[in-house]
This record gives structure tokens, sequence and C-alpha cells, in this order.
């Protein structure tokens, strides 16, 4: 048997990822030296959680969990991204990823999730969680633009004001959340749809999926599509009722305004830690996204005293 191993990108995680190719047939190897027992136990038992539940997501062919390793299904490279990016009409498309949120949101999530001898705790998208990855875009890219002084007193304001907002969320604790669902981490196989890169699942709001799925950093959507999006998911949904819809739309907006702080921290820890500069270019939209979101009154004050921390003329930065 002819075998041929090549590596292939790297995500935003510490593992890597190999194609290994026999013959015909091919498979992924994913190693993960930290972070192992989420990079590799917790993704292998969320795939197998999405292919009970009828979600196409890669498929554990061997573990060899003990040395950091495990051998996994090849659902090809062809992202959501690569086949959206040229198409005039994204609409239909969007409306499939749209089914395939009803399909994660409709899973009946336990306390815990198993595979084999490995249990595993699922979390709630709690304020101590939601405050833990906000406090990102303070410990990294804040830090990295103010003195310490003012960095201190624009952290408390903000993370103060934050924390007023998050309390205003409506549908806390839910449903299943992949948490990083967005175009990057759909693959179009066989003119069907898969779900990867699951490891981070929590349990939590009914909006997040759909704020990281049409607030993505990584393509840049027309406000007019965003919001046929968004109102194609609320006429479909049995889950938000038609009196609710004006909270939905709160939620999505205080969710994608979270992320995107989030997000913002994440990539300059990316490039700061672990030397992945090409991250950096996406800064600036982050920054678009988050502007457009904040024009909704709730973020009046958040607004101010981000205007005042990141004047406008800085949020083009990409250098560190």
């Amino acid at each position: 048997m002819h075998v041929k191993l090549k590596k292939i990108s790297s995500d935003a995680s510490f593992r890597e990822f190999y194609r290994i190719q026999k013959n015909l047939t091919s498979s992924i190897l994913v190693r993960a030296n930290k972070d192992k027992f989420k990079n590799l136990v917790v993704y292998a038992a969320t795939n197998k959680l999405l292919i009970d539940n009828k979600i196409i997501a890669p498929r554990l062919i061997k573990e060899y969990f003990k040395n950091d390793m495990m051998e996994i299904e090849d659902l090809g490279n062809n992202s959501f991204l690569d086949h959206i990016k040229n198409k005039k009409n994204k609409l239909n498309d969007y409306k499939k990823l749209i089914k395939i949120i009803f399909k994660l949101q409709n899973i009946k999530l336990k306390s815990y999730i198993k595979l084999k001898k490995y249990k595993i705790k699922i979390n709630n998208y709690s304020l101590a969680v939601l405050h833990k990855e906000s406090d990102l875009f303070f410990d990294w890219y804040l830090k990295n633009n103010l003195k310490k002084k003012k960095f201190n007193k624009f952290k408390n304001a903000i993370k103060n004001e934050l924390n007023n907002l998050y309390k205003k969320l409506y549908f806390q604790d839910q449903c299943f959340v992949h948490r990083d669902f967005h175009v990057s981490n759909i693959i179009i196989k066989d003119n069907k749809i898969g779900v990867i890169d699951s490891q981070d699942i929590i349990k939590g709001n009914l909006l997040y999926d759909i704020a990281s799925l049409i607030d993505d950093v990584r393509i840049t959507l027309p406000i007019h599509l965003k919001s046929k999006i968004f109102n194609y998911y609320l006429s479909k949904t049995k889950k938000i009722k038609t009196n609710e819809k004006n909270l939905a739309k709160d939620d999505l907006d205080i969710l994608s305004v979270q992320r995107n702080l989030k997000i913002l921290g994440v990539f300059v820890r990316l490039y700061k830690r672990d030397n992945k500069s090409n991250y950096l270019k996406f800064l600036p939209y982050t920054w678009r996204l988050l502007s457009f979101r904040l024009k909704n009154p709730l973020f009046n004050n958040l607004k101010i005293l981000l205007n005042k921390a990141v004047p406008r003329s800085n949020r083009k930065k990409v250098k560190f």
C-alpha cells in the first residue's frame, strides 16, 4: 500500500493537521501537544454527537490519545467560504446553513457527553464565561494600544458596561451552541454540508451561532443580506415567539459585540503569542462589524467608551 503524509493548513488552535493518502482514500491525522483533552477527546466526542444527530462531521477512525493524536474522516478542503465568495446570490446558500443551525439547536443536550471512558461536561454560557471571553479584548488588544494608567481606567469602565449588557440577554442557556459557526468551519463535500472545529461547544443563547455566521470577519456581507438571513431564521424558528423578535435582535447585537471584542483579542494573541500574523488583516473589518452593531441605542454608553479608548483613526491598525 502506498501511503503519503502531507501537512495541511492549521487553524487558530494548537492542533496540527496532516492528510494521509492511502491509494485512492484519504483521512486526516490530528496532532495536539497542548490542550490535548479539548483538541482531541472533546472534538471527537462532539463530532460523534453531531453524527448521531444526522449532522455531517469528521468521524473518528482511530484514536491515539496517549500519543497526542487521532485519525479522523477527511471531509475535504472545500469550505463554505470557497463555495460562496464569488456567488452573486448568496441568500439560498445561507438558508441551508440556517437549517444546519436548526439541527444543532434541536440536539437534546445533556449535562455531559461521553466517548469511551471519557466524560465531558457541557458548561452553560454563563456571565462568567461571557466575561472571560471579552476579557481577551483587554488583555491582548487594549493592553497593546494604551499606557497602563489609561488601560486600567478604560478596562474597568468598559467591563462594567459590558456586564450591564450581558445581564440584559434574554434567551439564555437554552440550546447547543457551536461557538465558532463561520464560513471556514463549514465544509461542502459531495454537495452536502459538514461542520468542523466543534470542540468549543457550550449550552447557550439561541442567537450566538446566528451572530457568528452573520457577522463573520472572514467574509464581507452587505447589510441587506445580513437582515435577510436573520429574518429567515426568525421566520422559521419555533423557539422564538412573535412578541420576542425585538428581544432576539437585541441579543444578536449584544452577542455580536461580545464575540467581536473577543476576536480582536484572540487575533492579537495569535500574533503575539503564537507568531500567526495572518489574522491581523481581519482587525479593521472586525471594528466595522462592531461599529454596525453599536448603532443600537443599547450601546450608547459602550460606544462612547470605545470611541475614547480606541479612536476611529486607530481602528485600521494591523501592526503591534
